[in-house]
């Protein structure tokens, strides 16, 4: 059975005070127990901090990004051990601003999200279009090109480590949102891909997120639908009053 789950990806924001606060904030909102899974993914220099501060709730610190290799002379590259040594097993691989601004290609992608399979770690594997892919009509063949490329070489048993998080890139720091009756027909149809390409069973047990501007007034709508179980939370996961009131949301 899948789960609902709700995921704050912190990107380049927080120093360590910063991180601190915003924790202490967190702690502070999630008064009851939360039906959702949740994550949080700060920066590498926050992630030892984040997992100490959090390692008696139930809150999961996932990584913003790792390397393919399990070492080298890769400079100012994180890699899957590192992260495993500070508590951390979830990464995001995959965020539309990893493939546009350090051109990570599916190729590339597909070794990451093999080292995560290898060192057990979980992956929040993300994908989505453009805004000039949705115009033309090519959203569909974009998204399915994306998961065929870096995926679906995956064994079944390997898609236990999965998580997808579709993202539609032009409704991502916009103020723009994929309607709910839009981001339910994406992920309603990879769902119809996972069934095709890998088994029903996986297409069934996978979660997949939304993320797109997400904020409290459209989570619940957004969360209703079938085949969304969640969200890949943004700037709105900076604030601890609104990230609580989204993860309460299901």
């Amino acid at each position: 059975m899948r789960k609902n789950i709700v995921a704050g990806n912190w990107k380049m924001n927080n120093d360590l005070s910063e991180t601190e606060e915003l924790l202490g904030h967190l702690k502070l909102q999630m008064v009851k127990e939360p039906e959702a899974t949740v994550m949080v993914a700060p920066s590498f220099t926050n992630l030892y901090p984040t997992f100490q501060a959090l390692k008696n709730t139930p809150v999961i610190v996932a990584a913003q990004n790792m390397h393919e290799s399990d070492k080298g002379a890769f400079t100012g590259e994180i890699s899957a051990s590192m992260l495993k040594s500070v508590g951390v097993n979830t990464v995001i691989i995959g965020h539309s601003e990893r493939r546009a601004h350090f051109n990570e290609t599916n190729e590339i992608l597909a070794k990451k999200v093999d080292k995560a399979v290898e060192n057990e770690m979980t992956a929040i594997f993300c994908f989505g279009e453009e805004l000039e892919d949705r115009n033309n009509g090519s959203h569909f063949d974009l998204v399915e090109k994306q998961l065929k490329e870096s995926l679906f070489h995956l064994a079944e048993g390997a898609w236990d480590n999965i998580i997808l998080a579709y993202e539609p890139v032009w409704a991502i720091g916009t103020g723009e949102t994929a309607s709910p009756e839009q981001a339910q027909e994406m992920h309603k149809h990879v769902r119809e891909l996972l069934a095709k390409n890998v088994s029903s069973k996986v297409a069934e047990n996978t979660s997949i997120l939304y993320g797109g501007s997400v904020k409290p007034n459209n989570a619940k709508e957004i969360f209703a639908k079938e085949d969304v179980d969640g969200g890949l939370i943004g700037g709105a996961s900076l604030n601890a009053v609104d990230f609580t009131e989204i993860i309460n949301s299901f």
